[in-house]
């Protein structure tokens, strides 16, 4: 690559960064459902440049997931290796989720949420699964660690189910919680997040388990 077609390639980069940038802040304030003409708006450009970067709302969506997601994972890295003890360990990661979650539930949506249809009613590929599908499984990576370590040899078949489990778990109460509307029964961030780490840890009920 000579001189000027690698700072022809190095605007392309920079520009696209800026657009994923501009396109973070417009979901934030816009909301998930913003349609691309309300994005680029925002962006102070035009649709036809975001389709020229990212081909279509879908190739947005992996983009701004790839950049989401990467600083998710990495936070989610960083509180586990702050813990003490595996359960410690496991309110950090899920506390960190739901921390970044809550900061922006628009760009949450966003990344993690696939359309069945563009907006003029053309199929849209699910490419975002890629980006959406390396983080949960990092995180699933991450949150089997501490367990392996507590639980010692011999509890691989256990270990191979639960983490996957242990993320729909994560996952699924997080994502309802950040969509419940405010109120005095709400739990606070870090109140969800040691329920949750309970459920994973002890379950919902442990006085049953001297139940025959």
């Amino acid at each position: 690559m000579d001189g000027r077609a690698s700072r022809w390639q190095g605007h392309r980069e920079e520009r696209r960064r800026e657009l994923i940038k501009a396109a973070r802040r417009a979901v934030h304030t816009l909301g998930s459902d913003a349609p691309m003409e309300d994005i680029a708006a925002a962006a102070a450009t035009s649709k036809s440049v975001f389709y020229r970067y990212f081909g279509d709302k879908a190739g947005l969506q992996q983009a701004v997931g790839e950049v989401v997601l990467g600083q998710m994972q990495q936070r989610i890295r960083e509180a586990a290796q702050s813990a003490q003890t595996p359960r410690e360990g496991l309110f950090a990661m899920v506390a960190a989720y739901l921390q970044m979650a809550e900061t922006s539930p628009n760009v949450y949506t966003f990344v993690t949420r696939y359309s069945a249809a563009e907006a003029d009613g053309s199929p849209t590929s699910i490419r975002t699964a890629g980006a959406l599908g390396h983080f949960f499984d990092a995180i699933a990576d991450m949150i089997a660690a501490p367990m392996r370590a507590h639980l010692g040899e011999g509890k691989e078949s256990v270990i191979g189910y639960w983490p996957n489990a242990a993320i729909g778990l994560v996952r699924n109460a997080g994502e309802q919680w950040l969509a419940s509307p405010d109120s005095p029964s709400k739990p606070d961030q870090e109140t969800m997040a040691r329920q949750i780490t309970d459920w994973l840890c002890v379950g919902i009920a442990p006085e049953l388990t001297d139940i025959q």
